[in-house]
């Protein structure tokens, strides 16, 4: 089994490596990544220019590909020149945060593997959602660290490919959207639906007193606020039980909702 593992965190962050100790032991392992960060870019391409390609080494001294481009770029070019031979399946993630709801379609992470799916690759995109009253921790010396723990996302992730590789996809399903808490109170897989959102958004300015200390926490020196703004968003909290919302943030528990990549909806017969 060939596989490809991208991410949208950047081909250093901690979520790639996990990704790939999570199947190495199940098939031939890539991994093609951004070189940095490209978060909420959605399925954003870079096409008729000039991208960077590099080998680089992972934590582990294994190898990987650093692409200066978007987590879409990365499958194309991962899948269609890095690789020989089309890989059998593209793993994105493990990408840090959640990528639930309908608003997946910015996700980079998503839409990689989205990106996978329309060169005829069944995908899995898996994300950790941190609890931060858990996860940041301080250090000796009194500095603030994210501990993220892989544990049950690469145990998840390892059973979902095995499983994969016996029986192969589902009929009608493209690509798995997978959704493990750090935080967990049930290692139980849960079946879901997309919720209907994510994020509740709102746009401030330097008038907004509740949100002034992110409004002005990136601010470069001598900058004015005055006609700067700022979207920032808060997590939905009310989702329906057989969402992933739910299964996420309620019950605590991973969430895998299966997807398919076309959007049609198909009975008009009525409008």
């Amino acid at each position: 089994m060939k596989i490809l593992i991208s991410n949208d965190d950047g081909v250093f962050a901690p979520g790639i490596l996990a990704a790939k100790q999570a199947v190495e032991d199940l098939g031939e392992v890539y991994v093609v990544a951004p070189d940095v960060n490209n978060s909420s870019v959605g399925r954003r391409l870079t096409l008729f220019k000039h991208l960077e390609l590099n080998s680089c080494k992972l934590d582990d001294g294994s190898q990987a590909y650093s692409v200066s481009g978007s987590p879409a770029d990365s499958v194309v070019v991962g899948a269609d020149y890095v690789m020989d031979g089309e890989p059998d399946l593209v793993i994105t993630g493990i990408n840090q945060g959640v990528n639930i709801s309908c608003d997946i379609t910015s996700s980079g992470t998503v839409c990689a593997a989205l990106e996978a799916v329309s060169l005829g690759i069944p995908a899995i995109a898996v994300s950790l959602f941190v609890d931060p009253r858990t996860a940041y921790k301080q250090d000796e010396n009194g500095e603030w660290y994210v501990d993220y723990d892989f544990s049950l996302a690469k145990k998840v992730l390892h059973d979902l490919v095995l499983k994969i590789k016996n029986k192969g996809f589902p009929e009608g399903v493209d690509l798995f959207n997978l959704n493990v808490p750090s935080n967990y109170e049930n290692e139980e897989v849960k079946i879901t639906h997309l919720s209907h959102k994510m994020l509740l958004k709102k746009v401030i300015d330097n008038t907004d007193e509740e949100r002034r200390e992110i409004f002005d926490y990136s601010l470069e020196e001598n900058q004015e606020s005055d006609n700067l703004i700022m979207i920032v968003s808060d997590l939905v909290k009310d989702y329906d039980e057989e969402s992933d919302g739910y299964a996420l943030m309620v019950e605590k528990r991973p969430s895998l909702t299966p997807l398919n990549a076309n959007m049609t909806f198909r009975e008009l017969k009525d409008w």
